[in-house]
């Protein structure tokens, strides 16, 4: 019989060696595996059997040790040996190398208290103590499944890389029982969130299966689509089951699979928990949209290694369905099958019939951009494709649907933002960096054999290939080449990055002193000297927001948005503005403090020949107005006076 068994990642190999000397030194019996466990093989029948002669498991916790596969294994069994004599700490000591406890799952495991590995006296003598403190070797329990699991689910050789959302899921469901760790005193329900197809109905699974010796009371599986069914098919209705859990008086664990996220209100949705304060519940939704729900587990996309393995081992496979469970399962079973991965792979970029559904034998598809019921949602996904593999912004979005429907900016900003926030609820969008939202391969794959409006996204597709267009440096020329031949056409019209700059600065520019005329003797001098600063700087953003440089003039000697802004800016404003506005300034100085400033600006002497060259100026602003409504399509009816 073993006291310890000493669990660690082998990179931490050269770390754990003293720690492992020092122990057997203090009279320990301690076992250490120095083969190693194959990635993804799991717990061996002999580290089982190993764990199964000892009394408690340590583990040298450090940051990499939640990356191990085999790590994880082992302290899931023997966290499991001491749920089943109520503590799971009871089986399990933790070395912490490192400063903080933050990495350091399941949750309860944060607050043991053990000396440091620098102190190995003191270490040796902490373990000595406990392991003096348990009877005989922990119980290795194999799976087995209690009442009331519906449905009977058996473990999944496709369950890859999700150990330590287990382990979430198992710490966010049990956060109050270390109120000093995370804050909370009651029970908590938890969320498992994400797209279609990424593995939220298998992680509850696996949850149910590997951790019910945490819920004596027995795990109860519900279908969220069908809950009143489900619920009488357990046996009896809300009222029977509580009287149920009552008389058991034990923790039960609670799943409602499948919950209808957005097509009920939250109350509802929360009405389907546990019908016991015993209860642990545990939601499976698509939606983000319920953050009142109970604590989230977002599920992200398997990472490359384990998505490799499930592929059948192909990287190019793996890749382009960016470790997608669903998609994953399929093509690695057509592999193993015997088909080529490379034909595969043309296959599932192929027109007709979706790769993924002929493999399922069913269409898996549908279900990954069913919630996509808004016209909104509908464009801002037929922008990300157009865009995929690139990031999508909101600013992008919106230059795109501004182009292909002709609509102010203001509007097509509007509706970029809430498409994105219905998609981002959907987790059919998920954060890149930076406000960049990007579109998972497989929501893209499926949106293509769903989409109800092919035409549409055809024009949204132009529209993006515009805009981008229209964002390269305007010094080169921007040509389209015609299918099957070497000709090319320059692109002559502008592009909509230049147009909806030209509107933005022509409906600012008509609305400025300058422009509208300053009657003889009304307004402010200083007030339409600062309206036309401020012009400068508006346009400059305008430039600036467009991705539009400012430039003298064009080739050509054709009016474009930068010409024009140039001779506002520095032919026009400016001489203007740098001429009157120390003139003014210096007389300003000198107002007295009994004199309102609008008395003293009427008296200045200077102020008829400034009312006059401002007078002056509307002629060259109306013209540079008129050559950006040339330019933008917008007539404001604002008339050159001759």
């Amino acid at each position: 019989m073993w006291d310890v068994f000493l669990s660690y990642s082998r990179g931490d190999v050269e770390r754990v060696r003293p720690l492992a000397r020092a122990l057997r030194d203090g009279g320990l019996e301690v076992f250490t595996d120095e083969t190693g466990v194959e990635s993804f093989a799991g717990i061996s029948a002999t580290i089982r059997r190993e764990l199964g002669r000892s009394k408690a498991l340590l583990a040298f916790y450090s940051t990499g040790y939640p990356e191990r596969e085999a790590c994880q294994w082992e302290l899931t069994t023997a966290c499991l040996a001491g749920l089943g004599e109520g503590d799971p700490r009871r089986r399990v000591m933790v070395v912490n190398p490192e400063r903080t406890a933050d990495h350091i799952q399941p949750v309860e495991l944060r607050d043991a208290r053990h000396a440091a590995p620098d102190d190995l006296p003191a270490l040796v003598a902490d373990v000595r103590a406990h392991v003096a403190r348990l009877d005989g070797p922990m119980t290795i329990a194999e799976p087995g499944v209690r009442r009331w699991l519906l449905g009977t689910p058996q473990p999944r050789p496709d369950f890859l890389g999700r150990l330590l959302e287990l382990w979430q899921v198992h710490s966010a469901l049990h956060a109050h029982a270390a109120p000093l760790v995370t804050g909370r005193a009651a029970a908590h329900a938890v969320q498992i969130r994400g797209m279609a197809g990424i593995g939220k109905t298998l992680l509850a699974q696996e949850y149910a299966l590997r951790f019910e010796a945490a819920y004596p009371g027995g795990v109860c599986w519900v279908d969220g689509e069908a809950y009143e069914d489900s619920v009488r098919a357990l046996g009896a209705g809300a009222g029977g089951l509580f009287a149920h859990f009552d008389a058991i008086g034990e923790p039960f664990l609670w799943i409602v699979d499948a919950a209808p996220a957005d097509r009920l209100p939250a109350r509802d949705i929360a009405a389907m928990a546990a019908p016991h304060p015993l209860g642990h519940t545990l939601f499976t939704l698509r939606s983000r949209a319920y953050d009142t729900l109970g604590t989230p587990v977002d599920l992200r996309p398997l990472d490359a290694p384990h998505a490799r393995v499930l592929a059948g081992g192909d990287e190019a496979l793996a890749d382009a369905v960016d470790g997608h469970p669903l998609a994953l399962g399929l093509l690695g079973r057509a592999v193993r099958a015997g088909h080529h991965p490379g034909a595969l792979y043309d296959r599932l970029h192929a027109r007709g019939r979706s790769l993924l559904d002929t493999l399922a034998g069913e269409d898996v598809t549908g279900a990954v951009v069913r919630d996509v019921d808004t016209k909104d949602a509908a464009d801002v996904l037929r922008c990300a494709a157009a865009l995929h593999p690139l990031p999508l912004t909101t600013d992008d979005a919106a230059h795109v649907l501004a182009a292909a429907d002709r609509v102010p900016q203001i509007v097509a900003h509007r509706r970029a933002a809430g498409g994105i926030r219905e998609l981002r609820a959907r987790s059919l969008l998920t954060p890149a960096a930076d406000e960049r939202w990007s579109l998972h391969p497989v929501t893209q794959h499926a949106w293509h054999h769903h989409d109800p409006a092919p035409a549409r996204t055809e024009a949204l597709r132009h529209a993006a290939l515009r805009t981008l267009c229209g964002r390269r440096d305007s010094r080169d020329p921007v040509t389209l080449a015609f299918p099957g031949t070497r000709r090319e056409a320059p692109m002559a019209a502008p592009s909509e990055s230049e147009r909806m700059a030209a509107y933005d600065i022509q409906v600012e520019l008509v609305t400025r002193i300058g422009v509208q005329e300053l009657a003889p003797g009304t307004g402010s001098l200083r007030e339409a000297l600062t309206s036309l600063k401020s012009l400068i700087d508006f346009t400059r953003a305008t430039l600036h927001t467009y991705s539009v440089s400012l430039e003298r003039g064009s080739a050509t000697g054709a009016p474009t948005v930068q010409s024009l802004a140039y001779v506002l800016i520095n032919e026009t404003i400016r001489p203007f503005t740098s001429t009157w506005h120390p003139r003014l300034a210096a007389y300003e100085a000198r107002c007295p403090a009994e004199t309102a400033p609008l008395d003293h600006e009427a008296a200045w002497p200077e102020a008829d020949a400034m009312r006059a060259e401002l007078t002056a100026l509307r002629e060259p602003l109306v013209r540079i107005a008129e050559g950006l409504g040339g330019i933008s399509g917008a007539d404001f009816g604002v008339a050159a006076t001759g």
